[in-house]
């Protein structure tokens, strides 16, 4: 049984559009209602400009896993790539971050909701968030493959209502958008805006936990990572410069992206905005974060951090039912309780991007730990360049860190170093109870 780890039990239906699919899902998020608003308060109409930088810090960020789904099949996604490359207690210490970080997932079920009642004007809050957790939790324990269906409907409609609102707001920008607040904060205005939409383009790298599902995981992952990127990159660009160059830059800093909605859509287009727009971009985040967050615990458990029974799949539909069902009830309790799942993200902020920095160090070792398909990989680099990437990513990851850090207060920063401390703890002591499977296949 120790050699049929029920990683290795997964169905692998995925193609690229359903990968694509997920990482659009992942990427467009409640940031793009939020994150364009405060960008222009920081630099004006130049945060275009903010966006494309943003876009290269996190392609840089993203190196590493590209390279790495791009040479083999990591069954366990970011878990796999860190353990084929660090020791085990790092490892250790970082499933223990992943699971926090997931906690977050009740933000978007309640975000939803919150639309949901200030658009139409009925409802419980709590009530539609459980409904719309229920929702997804059903689709995701009947199979990969439905998950799947659901999300190409979903994101089909919420590019649609996204590109309504770049479309019909092109012809309303006003002449002075190049000559009247531009660039209002100087160059520091301009980098501390991109720091900020990092989070608004991030998030590709998401769909690494769907590389034991897909049926072409070194072809499909990497380029639905990048392709999905620049879609959202292009699109993003588009709709910033009609949320900044519609009204007067200081309507407009800081607001989300109903006010200029409001100006330039009628009121059945700004509703289907709002519901496939706004709307859809938090529950396709809710779909994806739900098929792929189980897919690293679920190689732990195979590899004995915690018991091996919450590995269950059903026999069926082959998806981790106890995991699936695990999260579920997490989040539901968040929901119900009123726990503040800001505060809970807001702790892992740092720890997020602290956690993942030894995968990002210890690029350079890939030719040594697989050496047959880094032979075969279509990403083959000689070593002096392999050590440039590491060693770029590295940094790009330590910016985004840093940012991390000098926004939040400083009780959260306590918390956040808190749970690396007791993550590594974790992992130290634990690391001598495990004994970790090889989670990674060569692809042929």
């Amino acid at each position: 049984m120790a050699n049929e780890g029920s990683t290795r039990q997964l169905k692998r239906v995925l193609g690229f559009k359903d990968l694509l699919s997920a990482c659009l899902g992942q990427v467009i998020g409640a940031g793009i209602m939020t994150l364009l608003g405060s960008a222009i308060g920081m630099t004006g109409r130049s945060m275009f400009i903010s966006l494309l930088i943003a876009a290269v810090v996190v392609v840089l960020v993203s190196i590493p896993s590209i390279i790495i789904c791009g040479t083999v099949r990591v069954r366990g996604g970011s878990y796999t790539e860190l353990a084929m490359l660090t020791d085990k207690r790092f490892t250790g210490a970082y499933i223990i971050l992943y699971i926090l970080q997931n906690i977050s997932l009740a933000m978007y079920p309640l975000a939803f909701a919150d639309y949901f009642v200030s658009l139409f004007g009925f409802g419980n809050v709590k009530v539609i968030a459980m409904v719309i957790l229920t929702l997804f939790f059903l689709v995701n324990i009947r199979g990969i493959d439905v998950m799947a269906k659901f999300q190409n409907a979903i994101v089909v409609l919420l590019c649609v209502a996204m590109a309504l609102f770049a479309v019909m707001g092109v012809p309303h920008i006003q002449p002075d958008f190049f000559t009247n607040g531009f660039i209002t904060h100087g160059p520091q205005g301009i980098m501390s805006a991109a720091m900020l939409l990092t989070f608004a383009v991030s998030g590709a790298t998401i769909i690494t936990s769907l590389s034991g599902e897909a049926k072409k995981p070194t072809r499909d992952i990497p380029a639905a990572m990048l392709v999905g990127t620049l879609v959202v990159t292009i699109l993003y660009a588009v709709i910033g410069a009609v949320a900044s160059g519609v009204l007067p830059v200081e309507q407009v800093a800081n607001q989300n992206l109903s006010m200029v909605a409001q100006i330039i859509l009628s009121k059945p287009l700004y509703v289907f905005f709002m519901v496939f727009g706004a709307g859809f971009a938090l529950i396709s985040t809710l779909n994806a974060q739900f098929a792929t967050s189980p897919k690293p615990l679920l190689q732990a458990c195979d590899d004995g951090w915690f018991p091996r029974k919450l590995g269950y799949l059903h026999p069926k539909y082959k998806t981790p039912v106890a995991l699936l069902a695990a999260v579920y009830i997490i989040t539901a309790v968040c929901i119900i309780s009123g726990l503040s799942v800001d505060n809970l993200a807001n702790i892992c902020l740092v720890s997020s991007a602290v956690s993942g920095m030894p995968l990002y160090i210890m690029l350079y070792k890939l030719p040594k730990v697989m050496p047959e398909a880094w032979a075969k990989s279509k990403f083959k680099v000689s070593m002096p360049v392999l050590i440039v990437l590491s060693v770029v990513a590295t940094i790009a990851n330590a910016l985004i860190a840093v940012y991390n850090a000098m926004s939040l207060s400083t009780p959260l920063l306590i918390g956040n170093v808190a749970m690396i401390v007791a993550a590594m703890a974790f992992g130290c002591i634990r690391a001598k109870k495990v004994n970790m499977d090889i989670s990674y296949e060569i692809v042929e």
